[in-house]
């Protein structure tokens, strides 16, 4: 069955800007709070912005490495044929389901990521 919709695109907030800015208008702790994404890594029985994304270009595409509190990660591959997200290594497969116009829910290997995402509606 076909989704109703489109992921056009993952846009992440995290790291826009100017990494080398700093001053009163960059204080340290706003642009690690930034960087943080709302998660429930396995075990957890909520969300909360305690998770951070690092995002790198891959020879596939955008990789983005969702990191844990405890040092654990998550690698996710961007699409760009509506899927939003793949699970970029591993057998694990990632589910995506949206949760708004402008995030996405990602579940992998009992960890829960909540993504902002373009969503585009068919």
């Amino acid at each position: 069955m076909k989704a109703p919709f489109a992921l056009t695109a993952l846009l992440l907030t995290a790291g826009c800007g100017d990494p080398n800015e700093t001053g009163p208008e960059a204080p340290a702790a706003a642009q690690a709070e930034e960087e943080r994404v709302d998660c429930a890594p396995a075990g957890a029985g909520e969300f909360r912005r305690v998770c951070t994304i690092e995002r790198a270009q891959g020879t596939e595409g955008t990789i983005l490495t969702v990191r844990h509190p405890d040092g654990g990660f998550r690698r996710l591959l961007v699409t760009n044929d509506g899927r939003g997200v793949i699970a970029a290594d591993g057998a694990e497969k990632a589910l995506v389901s949206i949760i708004g116009d402008d995030r996405i829910e990602v579940a992998l290997a009992g960890h829960r990521y909540r993504l902002p995402a373009t969503v585009k509606r068919d």
